[in-house]
């Protein structure tokens, strides 16, 4: 069988939506190399994530030639790519981050769409209006032209039935998985490398995740700050800043906590599992999402999870997280309270964790992926 995917964020994307694409594509083309696996990129980047390409000669990227190379690459992305899907004699392709093509719809394939989330249109003040309308306008195409919708969590089915009136039987719920490197001990040295290469205290909660204002790290600063004179807590949150960055920060710097809080955007993804493992809990306080990754990159790694109410986050958290209101920083800071005071608390929380993270293994992501694929093959 040859599959198609858009691999743009495969190539450049470096958190979220890029992770999901690599793991899946590097999974699916070890597991099953008597397959074709083809990655339709606007470009190509230096990129060590995609490594695995030099061992798996059935997985290649293929970027766009002619006219479409240079400037006009998106046009190729969203439009121009057709001609080459359909060159290729592509039996199924697969939109990995809510996309398709425009004009797929004409190409007698099978057409898959995975759609992460629509919090652009749950929570449109999050967005600007034009990439609220850009975003709407590809998914909605995506979800009308697709045969299946891949939602990574039963939230973001509901979600497309509620917003695009998508009949629940055209939608299946395959979750994410997360790089096998968080499932393996990081030795006591290398540990020991990090904590020194980054200036990280011996003692911290983690924050991973973007630097926006509906992640709400500021909502857990406040939890920290409010635990300041019980708790000798420290910070590390890692992620890549936007605008909210800086109101985070004049909290941080009013409250005098500048020497307790560390916010990096330069780590190294291999150095993630390691920090992850020394952490004390992982905090993720996000008002929505449509799975929430590093979640589960956390419980793989042993650590303890607090995280919001609602959404999704019992789907990627299972029964051993600890769940709050995500608006209440007082109940962030009672959940932290317990948790580092607890140690049997703590224990079972991993332990239990580390079971639940069981259902979101990379091989059984992958064949529930390849049973879909081979489902819609020749349709």
């Amino acid at each position: 069988m040859k599959i198609g995917f858009d691999a743009k964020r495969a190539v450049f994307n470096m958190t979220g939506l890029g992770n999901y694409s690599r793991t899946l594509i590097r999974t699916l083309a070890i597991q099953y190399p008597q397959d074709v696996f083809k990655l339709y990129s606007p470009g190509m980047s230096e990129n060590p994530r995609l490594d695995f390409l030099k061992n798996n000669p059935n997985a290649t990227i293929s970027a766009p030639k002619g006219i479409y190379a240079g400037a006009l690459s998106g046009i190729w992305r969203s439009f121009g790519v057709c001609s080459d899907i359909k060159q290729d004699k592509i039996d199924v392709f697969h939109g990995l981050s809510n996309e398709l093509p425009f004009g797929i719809g004409r190409i007698r394939i099978s057409k898959i769409v995975t759609v992460h989330d629509l919090i652009f249109k749950r929570y449109p003040q999050y967005y600007p209006g034009l990439d609220r309308r850009i975003y709407d306008i590809k998914t909605r195409y995506a979800c009308r032209a697709a045969d299946t919708i891949v939602a990574v969590s039963e939230q973001t089915k509901s979600d497309i039935v509620e917003f695009y009136k998508t009949d629940p039987k055209k939608i299946i719920v395959i979750y994410q998985s997360c790089d096998q490197s968080f499932s393996q001990a990081v030795g006591e040295n290398e540990k020991s490398a990090v904590r020194s290469r980054y200036n990280f205290p011996s003692q911290f909660v983690l924050y991973v995740g973007s630097i926006e204002e509906r992640k709400n790290l500021l909502g857990l600063v406040k939890a920290i700050a409010a635990l300041r004179k019980t708790h000798d807590l420290f910070l590390v949150a890692l992620g890549r800043g936007t605008a909210y960055q800086k109101e985070v920060e004049r909290f941080v710097e009013s409250s005098s906590m500048s020497d307790r809080v560390q916010i990096r955007s330069d780590v190294a993804f291999s150095d993630f599992p390691a920090i992850y493992q020394m952490a004390q809990a992982l905090v993720y306080p996000s008002h929505f999402e449509g799975f929430g990754i590093p979640i589960l990159e956390a419980l793989w790694s042993k650590t303890p999870v607090i995280t919001s109410e609602g959404g999704c986050f019992k789907e990627a958290g299972g029964p051993a997280s600890i769940y709050v209101d995500s608006k209440n920083s007082e109940e962030i800071a009672e959940a932290l309270r317990k948790v580092l005071g607890d140690s049997n608390l703590r224990a079972k929380m991993i332990s239990g964790g580390f079971t639940h993270a069981q259902k979101f293994r990379e091989e059984t992501v992958a064949r529930q992926m390849m049973d879909l694929y081979k489902s819609l093959q020749g349709r």
